[in-house]
């Protein structure tokens, strides 16, 4: 199928947007939000500019590592506070953190408490976090630096085993954290 042919099944079926000879064959198959043209077997996209909602606002701080992608270290919404996955960076020099699983456990938790320090909570408010780890392997060695760091705070979490994580690094922890 020719990726002119993706694209126009693409917007018409789930973009519902006008077919080419509706916008007098231009060569666009748009919608508000996004807008490609196709030049000959290859595609170019121009994307419309999405601003944060006005009910939503960023988190950010140099106490943890900048994203090192397009996503906020934070967002809130409402009485939440959502906090993206955070791996054991250094924040001052972005490498990843010497050591095993318990050095680099101790770092992600560390750049998360500051997320979480910097949208207005404390760790002791955290609902619910989710450990992305390389290897299960690893569950024991994780499971006592994060009581360590939760202390008699036992939010509710998922730990999951995964194939790759950034940097390849061996754990990864997001959290979801109630501002009240």
């Amino acid at each position: 199928m020719s990726p002119a042919l993706v694209l126009r099944r693409i917007a018409t079926t789930c973009l519902k947007a006008p077919s080419r000879a509706a916008l007098g064959g231009s060569g666009f198959s748009a919608t508000p939000a996004i807008r490609r043209r196709v030049v000959g077997a290859s595609q170019t996209r121009t994307m419309s500019s999405v601003t944060t909602h006005a009910s939503l606002s960023i988190v950010s701080t140099s106490q943890a590592p900048a994203a090192i992608g397009p996503y906020a270290q934070g967002i809130k919404a409402g009485d939440l506070l959502f906090c993206s996955g955070c791996i054991p960076l250094n924040p001052e020099t972005m490498q990843v953190v010497e050591g095993g699983v318990e050095a680099q456990a101790e770092q992600a938790l560390k750049n998360l408490k500051a997320v979480v320090e910097a949208g207005g909570a404390e760790l002791g408010k955290v609902v619910k976090t989710t450990v992305f780890l390389k290897s299960m392997d690893d569950f024991v060695a994780v499971n006592g630096v994060y009581a360590k760091v939760f202390g008699n705070h036992t939010p509710a979490r998922s730990a999951v085993e995964v194939a790759r994580l950034p940097k390849d690094v061996l754990v990864e922890v997001e959290a979801i954290v109630s501002l009240k």
